[in-house]
């Protein structure tokens, strides 16, 4: 007989230790940043390792602005979420303490990660009143339309020194004169006979192609492999608020100046257009809040940032 082959276990995961940053000298721990970058594969972690500090000390900034504000949550309403999210476990026959330890959460982490949303929301809900969630309603009518918009980019990530900042925006614009001049050069090279329709296809044509060309070449998103294209997209939800702005202000085939955002630069060309259609304001409530608290998220960060004192641990090489 052939012994059974006995498998060999996975190596077990190790709770990183340290501190990934601090945030007024609040400490952000470096299992923080591991819990979300473990998810991306390899390639990705190094541009997901940006965003994902950039999201915690954004929600550090928050949580400070608010306890700051005296924004508190009731002990028993924090222990009744707790206890519902128990039960539902349960009812899918799954154990709470070994769901959180799979997730390398203590439960004291947890419970802090739940009173912080918790304080947001009873924030947001105190400031978006009806009247203020219709005024965003009636000011953003193609947000809440369905209009979506499909878009190339190219992003260069030059961080914070000026001088790299100042390169990566000359690349950028650089690009687009030579994307705008070889288009034109196209429509130029059609036959007298050729008719406005012709002229504007083989404009987009031309554009299309060379952005595409130039994605693979400089953008260092992982989109680049596709020429930059991130499909469609709607006004709120799915990009960053000034990268979103930029590319709903365009026509197919125009191209946005440089777009700062918290990535880094972009340089966006939007490619197609889906127009939504008319919405009333009962129907989109809930979108409305979403797109309120989102708005207002961001209206706190740039209020704390630009005085925050944010130290980040550099990564040390592997």
């Amino acid at each position: 007989m052939v012994p059974p082959v006995t498998p060999v276990p996975a190596k077990p995961e190790v709770r990183p230790t340290g501190v990934a940053a601090k945030v007024n000298g609040q400490e952000i721990p470096e299992v923080a940043v591991y819990r979300a970058l473990r998810q991306f594969p390899e390639p990705h972690k190094e541009m997901a390792r940006k965003e994902i500090m950039a999201h915690l000390i954004e929600n550090a900034l928050i949580d400070q602005y608010l306890t700051a504000l005296k924004v508190t949550v009731a002990d028993k309403d924090v222990d009744k979420l707790i206890g519902d999210l128990k039960h539902e476990l349960a009812g899918a026959k799954k154990d709470y303490a070994k769901e959180l330890e799979a997730m390398m959460l203590t439960e004291a982490e947890f419970r802090t990660e739940v009173v912080a949303q918790m304080k947001w929301e009873e924030f947001v809900k105190k400031q978006g009143s009806d009247a203020a969630l219709k005024q965003l309603f009636d000011s953003s009518p193609d947000v809440f339309d369905g209009t979506m918009v499909r878009a190339r980019h190219i992003l260069m990530t030059p961080g914070t020194d000026e001088a790299k900042q100042k390169d990566a925006a000359q690349t950028l614009r650089g690009i687009k004169q030579q994307v705008e001049t070889e288009a034109a050069k196209a429509v130029a090279a059609l036959p007298p006979t050729a008719d406005a329709l012709a002229k504007e296809q083989a404009k987009a044509n031309k554009t299309d192609e060379l952005f595409a060309a130039y994605a693979k070449q400089y953008s260092v998103c992982p989109s680049k492999k596709d020429g930059g294209d991130l499909n469609f997209f709607p006004r709120a939800g799915a990009m960053v608020e000034p990268f979103a702005k930029a590319a709903f202000a365009l026509k197919p085939f125009e191209m946005t100046d440089v777009v700062a955002t918290e990535f880094g630069y972009h340089l966006i060309l939007v490619t197609a257009r889906k127009q939504g259609a008319q919405k009333k304001f009962d129907e989109v409530k809930e979108d409305v809040r979403m797109l309120y608290s989102m708005r207002l998220r961001e209206a706190v960060i740039a209020q704390m940032k630009p005085k925050a004192q944010i130290t980040i641990t550099p990564v040390a090489p592997k």
